[in-house]
């Protein structure tokens, strides 16, 4: 990202701004971190991201086992869960940021639930309901190459 497209920078700029305002902005701020559905700063509503994958469902994560990473909160069950995340996040961490994946091939964002879920080739795709997910279930792989295709726009 330049300092002609920086958001912020772009709208400093057409006020007027000082340069010296500009040159405390950090350079890529924005573009190490991708939007994640949380709430409440919590990502998945405190489930246990790791445990779609070892337990088969969604577990309740606790307080005690957090890791901050992407700007949320993630809750665990377990430490060894906490810490197999923190080892490689974006192996555990739902795809498209948290957000409905069905929402996202239709090129918006929406909440999800836990409990309406699924692993397609090993990664972790939430939706808004079951009810949704039951569309979704219909044409994964086209909603995935959708999803796929409209998550760089929908994600900065």
């Amino acid at each position: 990202m330049t300092l002609a497209t920086h958001p912020t920078r772009r709208a400093l700029l057409k006020m007027g701004a000082a340069l010296p305002l500009l040159a405390a902005l950090p350079a890529t701020a924005s573009t190490a971190v991708t939007k994640t559905y949380s709430s409440r700063g919590v990502a998945i509503d405190g489930s246990d991201a790791v445990a779609y994958f070892t337990e088969g469902k969604p577990v309740r994560g606790s307080k005690e086992f957090t890791h901050d990473w992407n700007g949320v909160t993630w809750r665990f069950s377990s430490a060894a869960n906490r810490d197999l995340f923190a080892a490689a996040p974006e192996e555990y961490a739902p795809q498209y940021g948290g957000f409905c994946a069905y929402a996202v091939a239709q090129g918006s964002l929406a909440s999800t639930i836990p409990e309406a879920w699924k692993i397609v080739d090993g990664k972790l795709y939430l939706n808004y309901s079951r009810r949704i997910q039951r569309r979704w279930d219909k044409n994964i792989a086209g909603y995935i190459a959708d999803g796929d295709r409209n998550w760089p726009s929908l994600s900065v």
